[in-house]
């Protein structure tokens, strides 16, 4: 069977910054289980901290696949504060247009990998959104996630540490709506 077609039987859910309260444990469990063996590390024990520091913006954006009763994936972010954003330092001069959505974080279920969960819920996570821009990171120790991302429109324009004990991160940036 086809990856998108699997996917598309998910119920995918859309949440904001009032839900945070329902969902931030299915979002910290989900997590934990897409991380595996890496859920040990010291950088990634802080992500409940990153879910209420990205939940708490008023503008938080969410969606979280279904099947059935069972959370499978989600993705998350908020629009960008203006004149900061993460890929501001990498591009000299900076796009015409350039409201952006930071988009923070994508969790998959391993067993729902590579069936098109990650595709769907990254389109249904910008679908409709005012901003022109997406920017996101990924650890430059994965380049598959980064070729996946190229492959819907993100382009790599720099690298950047943003915690001190935190991985480097290829800047990746895209044009919305996605292509």
């Amino acid at each position: 069977m086809e990856p998108s077609l699997i996917a598309a039987d998910l119920d995918v859910r859309h949440f904001t910054h009032e839900d945070l309260p329902q969902i931030r444990q299915t979002l910290i469990d989900l997590h934990a289980e897409a991380q595996g063996a890496d859920r040990d590390d010291e950088f990634k024990k802080k992500f409940p901290w990153f879910v209420d520091h990205w939940g708490g913006n008023p503008d938080f954006a969410c969606v979280i696949a279904y099947d059935g009763k069972e959370a499978v994936g989600f993705a998350y972010g908020a629009p960008a504060v203006p004149e900061r954003e993460w890929w501001r330092e990498h591009l000299d001069p900076a796009p015409e247009k350039s409201q952006t959505f930071s988009y923070s974080e994508l969790a998959i279920s391993p067993k729902w990998r590579k069936k098109g969960v990650a595709e769907l819920l990254t389109r249904a996570l910008f679908e409709g959104r005012d901003e022109d821009l997406a920017v996101l990171l990924v650890d430059i120790k994965h380049p598959r996630v980064q070729a996946l991302y190229e492959d819907w429109g993100f382009r790599k324009v720099g690298e950047r540490q943003p915690f001190p004990d935190s991985p480097v991160y290829a800047v990746m940036l895209a044009e919305l709506p996605l292509s």
